[in-house]
């Protein structure tokens, strides 16, 4: 028993580092590639230029997800928890925005506070989807 609480554990760390090297894959493959060579029409420079900012409330968010799962709480207090984080995440990256606090951001652009938005709802619909797929198979056994 102990044993497989033990590699239980190691899977959700392997799934938080794999979201942590999706994340810094995803804005690097951006930034080098995708908006230099796509960036000439204002709509995909404002795609382009905000993608970072919704990788990283999406992925940010989701980091969440292994603990809970692994904790086994009830459903209602898990949902509670991951909006919360989701939310806390927006808003941070909100501020982050306006009032720069680390180097990412040199401008204000409401893009990326959307692209925010966008990525902390699309991180909830995400662990609904998953959750509801993991209590379904949880209540059958």
């Amino acid at each position: 028993m102990r044993q497989n609480k033990i590699f239980q554990n190691k899977k959700y760390i392997i799934t938080n580092i794999l979201l942590f090297a999706l994340l810094y894959l995803s804005v690097i493959f951006n930034k080098e590639y995708i908006r230099p060579n796509y960036n000439n029409t204002e709509i995909i420079g404002i795609i382009t230029g905000s993608f970072s900012n919704f990788m990283a409330a999406y992925i940010i968010s989701l980091f969440s997800v292994s603990p809970l799962l692994a904790s086994k709480i009830k459903t209602k207090k898990a949902r509670i928890i991951f909006y919360t984080i989701s939310v806390i995440v927006f808003i941070l990256l909100m501020i982050e925005e306006l009032k720069p606090f680390v180097d990412a951001s040199k401008t204000y652009d409401i893009y990326d506070i959307l692209a925010s938005g966008l990525g902390s709802l699309f991180a909830i619909l995400t662990f609904e989807v998953f959750f509801n797929k993991i209590i379904i198979r949880r209540e059958k056994l």
